[in-house]
């Protein structure tokens, strides 16, 4: 259910944010011929930028073989092959290049040839190049395989550089404007790790050096607050690739104190709405996904899986996976008991724990992990039910987007393509019409802010992706809102109707709260870790000015007080001076801090810091824990 691509929405346009240095997750999917003339002028300034760099790169190292450049959405990347590591150290001497061809401001010209054209001039090493050479050119080869029979195929030159592309362009190099190379990955060529690894050099382009120099300050705003920077600092969460392995997070105390918190929040939530919660084991037989349709759908997606026989006598091992979607385990126990009408809507909650098997080069943080706890939530309801419980769920988002102070979302509506079915999506055309015309109709009627995105349906039903933006404009992916008409169907769910016959029943799949993993992460970045008080991990901490034993045990008591009502207190009752004892408090990100003296002890009064706000003053002792707890109690941000 979790996508993992973060951006930042600048100025009209979306931008990703920089991955890590051995990242190819960011591998563009080949646009078709339609795509490419829907690029924005944007998005032609940077493919044309991407073949400006291209060119400088070729003037400096002749002999580099180059894949696919295309613009992607923080600006634009060039796969290449070559014996010397271009490092950042190199950016200044390419970019100069990059000026020159600017500066001569060549044409951009496209020139349309046979597929046999196109063919011997890659073997005479002419295409992604400046001249003919005395080695083909490997890659573009590679990609000519690729362009389907009967496409057109055509070249674009600017200079003596001739490329392989079927464009769009601006009209000539010196339309770019302002530009930056900004990183190098490494990638596999067509993002296969059977294919040879390439160096992929980053760049970005604006209309102007303003929208740069904008960007560039969101950029590194977003690198402050780094949910992994962030977390290792609060000691929040570790990854341990030695002994627990990639992508599987451990919460530390201070992580697993927020990882409760929304829990509770979600339990709450769920509980007025009239869920009812359930556990289900962490693994199943090859059976339950072979039913589902997961197997093969998504496999390549789920862990391989664990054989054992059952007894002495067993001839053949059962297979077992790990489960990458607690919906099987839920769609079982839907099927345990005689279902009727009167029983639904049942709504069945479960913050279960998934694990998919993410390749190594695209595991990043929080963001994109093997292990994930998921706020999820299968809803089994009737068709005349479905309006009024898909609405019930879109609420619940607007709920939490108010609790997290999210002022800005969209929400994705994803549908099949029908030239898919039996391959990408479940073939059932008529059920596929019916139900995505359901979820539009509930979306308009609730006047929802959303936008369709065709081919990008769950491989059972149409589904809404919800995104979110933080405070600082990064846009997030944030759950999913699916609805099922295939797989309840094939594990034989039915209920009896009122007029005695057995029906199978709709399954929405739900998760607004996303994973604990995804959510924690954005949330991290959403607040640079400066959490409300309700969701701090460290809510409150009393700090004494000297260390006398009355003095202390005044604090304690506060600290008792407080930890009594649940409230995650802690004291620092050692004889440091209150400035240091308050810089290791702000450091922490303690939410509040109640620094107390002998005056504050006479007058059984404390006085109140809050993290970045400063000194509120004294306060009465009881008229403090009142006021904790109660912003506590209505979660305020």
């Amino acid at each position: 259910m979790n996508g993992h691509a973060s951006r930042i929405h600048f100025r009209g346009v979306f931008v990703n944010r920089t991955l890590p240095m051995e990242s190819d997750s960011n591998q563009a999917a080949r646009k078709t011929l339609d795509e490419r003339n829907r690029m924005s002028e944007l998005e032609r300034l940077r493919h044309s930028c991407a073949h400006v760099m291209a060119t400088a790169i070729l003037r400096l190292w002749p002999e580099a073989q180059f894949a696919s450049g295309p613009p992607v959405e923080n600006g634009f990347y060039y796969d290449v092959e070559l014996d010397h590591r271009i490092t950042p150290e190199d950016f200044p001497k390419i970019e100069e290049e990059m000026k020159k061809e600017i500066k001569a401001n060549h044409p951009f010209e496209k020139r349309v040839v046979d597929r046999s054209q196109a063919l011997a001039d890659a073997q005479k090493g002419r295409l992604g190049a400046l001249s003919e050479r005395s080695v083909p050119s490997r890659y573009k080869l590679g990609n000519l395989a690729d362009i389907p029979e009967g496409e057109p195929i055509s070249y674009y030159q600017n200079g003596d550089f001739v490329d392989l592309c079927a464009g769009p362009h601006v009209m000539r190099t010196g339309n770019i404007g302002a530009f930056k190379l900004t990183n190098v990955a490494s990638a596999y060529y067509k993002g296969d790790e059977k294919n040879p690894q390439l160096q992929r050099i980053y760049g970005t382009a604006f209309k102007n050096k303003t929208d740069l120099e904008a960007y560039s300050k969101m950029i590194e705003e977003a690198k402050r607050r780094d949910h992994r920077k962030i977390g290792a600092e609060m000691g929040l969460y570790v990854i341990d690739p030695e002994y627990v392995g990639p992508g599987l997070p451990l919460w530390l105390p201070k992580g697993g104190a927020i990882v409760e918190a929304l829990e509770d929040l979600a339990k709450e939530t769920e509980f007025a709405a009239g869920y009812v919660r359930v556990k289900t084991p962490h693994l199943a037989r090859e059976k339950m996904y072979q039913t589902s349709g997961h197997i093969p759908m998504y496999l390549e997606s789920m862990f391989p899986p664990l054989e054992l026989k059952e007894n002495t006598e067993a001839q053949v091992a059962e297979r077992y996976y790990l489960k990458a979607m607690n919906c099987p385990h839920h769609h079982r126990i839907f099927a345990a008991e005689p279902r009727s009408y009167r029983d639904l809507p049942l709504r069945l909650a479960e913050y279960g724990t998934c694990y998919r098997y993410e390749q190594s080069g695209e595991l990043f943080g929080l963001m994109r992990v093997r292990s994930l706890n998921m706020n999820d939530a299968h809803i089994y309801c009737t068709p005349e039910q479905f309006a009024q419980e898909f609405n019930a769920v879109n609420d619940m988002y607007l709920k939490y987007f108010k609790i997290f102070g999210i002022e800005k979302y969209v929400m994705r509506f994803s549908t099949h393509d029908p030239s898919k079915l039996g391959q990408k999506f479940v073939n059932e055309p008529e059920l596929w019409i019916k139900t995505e015309k359901m979820v539009k109709d509930v979306l308009e009627s609730s006047g929802i802010n959303y936008i369709p995105v065709p081919n990008e349906a769950a491989f059972y039903g149409p589904k809404i992706d919800v995104q979110v933006w933080s405070v600082i404009g990064r846009e997030f992916t944030l759950a999913t809102n699916q609805v099922d008409f295939a797989v309840p169907r094939k594990f034989g769910l039915v209920y009896r109707d009122q007029d005695n016959t057995r029906k199978t029943p709709l399954c929405i799949h739900r998760a607004p709260l996303g994973t604990h993993e995804r959510f924690i992460g954005f949330l991290i970045e959403h607040y640079a870790g400066n959490f409300p008080l309700w969701l701090a991990p460290e809510q409150v901490r009393v700090l004494t000015i000297g260390e006398d034993d009355s003095l202390v045990n005044y604090a304690k008591s506060i600290v008792q007080e407080l930890r009594g009502h649940m409230v995650r207190a802690e004291g620092d009752y050692d004889g440091d001076k209150i400035n240091g004892k308050v810089q290791r408090a702000e450091h922490s990100k303690v939410h509040t801090m109640l620094v107390v003296g002998p005056r504050d002890m006479t007058a059984n009064a404390v006085s109140v810091r809050v993290h970045g706000k400063g000194s509120l003053g004294a306060k009465p002792r009881t008229e403090v824990v009142t006021d904790i707890l109660s912003a506590i109690r209505e979660r305020r941000p």
